[in-house]
């Protein structure tokens, strides 16, 4: 680790992103039976992902469910493999963020940072490690999401 202090915050958990075959039968569950508010779909060729995006709670205190299939079932990455596909965390400052972690060793997925479904700048960390950067998700996509200024100013305190 390097002596430098934590140049970043993170804030809190901005979204959980669940995949499968078909993002309709994981609607079922997560919007009409546990109340999930539909928001938008987002729909990636890069990625390989046609998602519907959900929320529950309001504000700063939103949480955002992405329920994702893939596009083309046996082309990568296969969103619906593993069904947790990845958590997504607030952060206050990703740019310093994304540079200090890979300084102390986290390795991040390909594509750097770059505008994601919900309109936020992300970063993805590795689910594994490798020689050059050790230190990972261990087996967990990790999403880093900058956070904007409300959300910044409402969970910093």
């Amino acid at each position: 680790m390097t002596a430098t202090k934590k140049p970043f915050k993170i804030l809190g958990i901005q979204q959980i992103a669940i995949g499968g075959q078909d993002k309709n039968e994981l609607k079922k569950l997560w919007v009409d039976m546990l109340g999930f508010q539909f928001k938008s779909t987002f729909v990636s060729e890069r990625e390989n992902v046609d998602e519907d995006i959900c929320a529950i709670g309001t504000g700063v205190h939103e949480i955002e469910l992405d329920l994702m299939q893939p596009l083309d079932i046996e082309k990568k990455p296969a969103v619906h493999q593993t069904p947790l596909n990845h958590i997504g965390l607030w952060v206050d400052d990703l740019s310093k963020a994304v540079e200090w972690l890979s300084a102390n060793g986290l390795r991040f997925a390909p594509g750097g940072i770059r505008n994601g479904a919900g309109g936020y700048d992300i970063a993805f960390v590795h689910p594994k490690g490798n020689e050059e950067f050790p230190v990972s998700g261990q087996g967990v996509l990790i999403e880093l999401v900058q956070a904007p200024p409300e959300v910044i100013a409402g969970l910093s305190s």
